[in-house]
């Protein structure tokens, strides 16, 4: 990406690390600035397989992506959906579901633009700019109401953003998104743990994400099992990510056990 100065494009904020152009170097992108890249290699000093998890995570979107569609699934809300990438939600739901329509909804310039651009084709698919922490602005959004029919079930896909919530956030957003939600939709999530992991690396990692606009907290089983309340969840539950589903046709790079997720339905 073309290096600009404090004021970015589009008033793009190059002042911060940003958590989307992050992720976007994680997966090998080229959609971020040297800040970026600099935040993520002390990441990397912490979690020398950061990479790998970012893969990992996407192949689980993908298998989750995959069971919400051969449930009769036919649209999505993909929150904080980051960057586009290679298998992205509309491409891995309309291989089972031609029709199916999908909302992708970030607040980060970048991925608004670039999505935007890529999606300007596909009718059934479009982007949205809102912030997981207003559930109304998501649900509400012209461009999501345009496309979606609240009369039947959605996907909500919540890929490694529920994290950067904070434990007073999380029982007022996620009711009032459990609630606004007809019955028979999906809620998707993956959500980082220090279960398993030495405490300092987990210090080390959040104090990172502590100078971008996004602080992330890593937490216990326990905890991260309050987002899916109200929801009853797919078996095997709430594990870590290489447990849910593998798929011997969609391989995962080696297991990293740093994400718990699941898939829940609401009743």
């Amino acid at each position: 990406m073309t290096e600009y100065g404090a004021n970015g494009p589009n008033g793009i904020d190059v002042t911060r690390p940003s958590v989307a152009r992050m992720y976007d170097y994680y997966l090998g992108g080229k959609d971020n600035f040297e800040i970026d890249r600099e935040a993520v290699r002390r990441v990397e000093k912490a979690m020398p397989e950061i990479r790998q998890l970012a893969l990992e995570n996407r192949a689980f979107l993908r298998r989750a992506v995959r069971h919400m569609a051969r449930q009769g699934i036919r649209q999505f809300i993909d929150i904080g959906s980051g960057l586009p990438t290679v298998g992205n939600t509309h491409e891995i739901a309309q291989e089972i579901i031609p029709d199916a329509r999908v909302v992708y909804v970030d607040n980060d310039p970048v991925v608004l633009q670039h999505g935007r651009a890529l999606l300007a084709t596909d009718e059934n698919t479009t982007v949205a700019a809102a912030d997981m922490r207003r559930p109304s602005d998501v649900l509400e959004h012209p461009q999501t109401v345009k496309i979606l029919d609240f009369n039947q079930p959605v996907g909500v896909l919540m890929i490694a953003m529920v994290h950067f919530l904070t434990m007073d956030e999380q029982g007022a957003i996620m009711a009032q998104l459990r609630d606004s939600l007809p019955s028979g939709s999906y809620l998707t999530a993956t959500h980082v743990t220090r279960d398993g992991h030495p405490a300092e690396a987990v210090a080390a990692i959040e104090a990172v994400y502590a100078a971008t606009p996004t602080p992330i907290y890593f937490r216990e089983h326990a905890e991260v099992s309050r987002f899916f309340e109200g929801f009853e969840l797919v078996p095997p539950g709430l594990v870590t990510i290489d447990t849910w589903h593998p798929d011997p046709d969609d391989l995962a790079p080696q297991a990293t056990r740093w994400l718990y997720g699941g898939v829940g339905r609401k009743p």
